[in-house]
């Protein structure tokens, strides 16, 4: 697979803590010499990139990040904002524990009451993969396809594992035919960025395929 064609499907991220502007510019500056899907940004960040960028690049922030628990009406109000402040993308956490209650009806109107909040900007919901069991999984699969959201997506990144090439093949399998797939977390070459996208992932959340590339220019 071309490379350029991998690239095309990375949402450049970098949502460590301690980032800093001049980190944040860093990654934009890559996402655009690199064209990149997206990059994926704190929310604090998205007005300040958005003025300096504008339409040169696609601004994704995250909404309930990392753990999901936040109230259905915290996580409305962070992706209007995030809107308002020019966000193209919003990447949202479920709320994990209702999930393990058995719950689905909370999660498929939180995710529904978020996807309105986003302005008809596209909706990627995390699901937190090694969370879950593989029937939960499942079930999610079934829910994010109901709540008209644009994406499932595996992982945050923050949690005990990343994406898996298991469970985007489950996700591939059980989802319906309209809903698309991002694989997030510890994607760090390009042979699994391939095969993620071989098995169904229209998407990568990765801050190292981008450095994977840049170290083979040297």
């Amino acid at each position: 697979m071309d490379i350029k064609e991998i690239l095309s499907k990375c949402d450049h991220t970098l949502l460590a803590p301690q980032a800093t502007e001049a980190d944040i510019f860093a990654l934009c500056d890559d996402g655009v010499k690199y064209g990149t899907a997206s990059v994926c940004i704190p929310a604090s960040y998205v007005k300040a990139v958005k003025e300096k960028y504008g339409d040169a690049l696609t601004v994704c922030t995250v909404i309930g990040f990392p753990c999901g628990y936040s109230t259905t009406a915290a996580k409305c109000f962070e992706a209007s904002d995030a809107v308002k402040n020019g966000a193209d993308e919003i990447d949202m956490v479920i709320n994990i524990g209702k999930v393990k209650d058995g719950d689905y009806d909370f999660v498929l109107d939180e995710i529904k009451a978020v996807k309105a909040a986003c302005g008809g900007k596209l909706l990627k919901v995390i699901i937190e993969t090694c969370l879950l069991t593989g029937d939960e999984k499942k079930e999610m699969c079934r829910v994010v396809s109901e709540s008209g959201a644009e994406y499932i997506k595996t992982s945050t990144g923050f949690s005990t594992g990343g994406a898996t090439f298991d469970d985007v093949k489950l996700f591939a399998d059980n989802v319906a035919p309209h809903l698309k797939i991002k694989a997030a977390g510890g994607i760090s070459n390009l042979e699994d960025a391939e095969k993620f996208i071989e098995l169904g992932a229209s998407r990568l959340g990765t801050s190292r395929v981008v450095k994977a590339v840049k170290a083979m220019e040297k």
